[in-house]
């Protein structure tokens, strides 16, 4: 194969994988390939295989590619919340790989002022691909709202693991373990001003604690340099309303230290 027909093929499996990913085209990467040393000439136009390989590659234009490309800008310290999601998308390091629907890597603004944490994808989530977009994430939306907080404005929204634990159980250790390269990668290109977690379970895998969110939730908490705000998950109000006054009082904790950092920071 000439060096002219590698790139031509690497350029369409970008192309594909971006129109796949997001259905924009991305920012092209330029690629220096040497002829094959059997390679002939590539005589015309025709000879470039770009019809067979959108048959007999249909819509997940092999996840080793993209991964490849993903380890590769990683390692070389290009990584990218797109490189992220597409290795969270390719990994089978526990079983949960083997009952999900989709991965749920996370979504929001790239420079968030605060990155909202939770235990796990849902049946919802699992579906759509999209953190907390059931019932108690309809609550959550609320709740940031009424902050001036939003995860199309100003936050990102991730999960300790990134598939859906069979019928919603608390995620296991090990399954957080395996996860937590992915979450620690989104941090560090996040860098929130603040990291809140919903819930007990997000709270205890990041703080490494086993105390409980009632004594938690409302307090900073000091994790990798970035304040940590733990406070009740949004479902555990809808199954019990006494919990929404405190998660109020939380919530305007939250806006005040906020307050303080973006005065800080002008």
């Amino acid at each position: 194969m000439t060096a002219e027909q590698k790139t031509r093929i690497a350029e369409f499996l970008d192309l594909a994988g971006a129109y796949l990913r997001s259905g924009y085209k991305s920012q092209t990467l330029t690629y220096q390939f040497a002829d094959d040393e059997s390679a002939a000439p590539m005589a015309t136009e025709q000879a470039v295989p770009q019809a067979p390989l959108v048959e007999t590659r249909p819509q997940a234009i092999a996840q080793s590619d993209k991964r490849s490309l993903a380890i590769s800008n990683a390692e070389a310290g290009m990584d990218t919340l797109e490189a992220i999601a597409v290795d969270v998308a390719a990994c089978s390091a526990c079983p949960l790989c083997a009952t999900r629907t989709n991965t749920v890597p996370g979504e929001g603004v790239s420079s968030p002022l605060v990155l909202v944490i939770g235990e796990g994808p849902g049946e919802n989530e699992d579906k759509s691909g999209r953190p907390f977009v059931g019932e108690a994430g309809q609550l959550l939306d609320k709740m940031l709202a009424s902050i001036d907080l939003s995860r199309e404005k100003n936050c990102f929204i991730a999960n300790v693991v990134k598939c859906r634990p069979p019928h919603n159980r608390d995620p296991l250790s090990e399954e957080i373990a395996v996860c937590a390269s992915f979450l620690t990668r989104q941090i560090a290109l996040l860098k929130p001003r603040v990291i809140l977690c919903a819930g007990r379970v997000a709270t205890q895998a990041m703080v490494k604690t086993t105390n409980s969110i009632k004594n938690l939730h409302g307090h900073f908490i000091e994790c990798a340099k970035i304040p940590l705000f733990p406070m009740y998950h949004p479902s555990a109000l809808l199954h019990d309303p006494t919990l929404k006054r405190p998660s109020w009082d939380d919530l305007k904790t939250l806006r005040a230290r906020l307050d303080k950092l973006v005065a800080l920071k002008a």
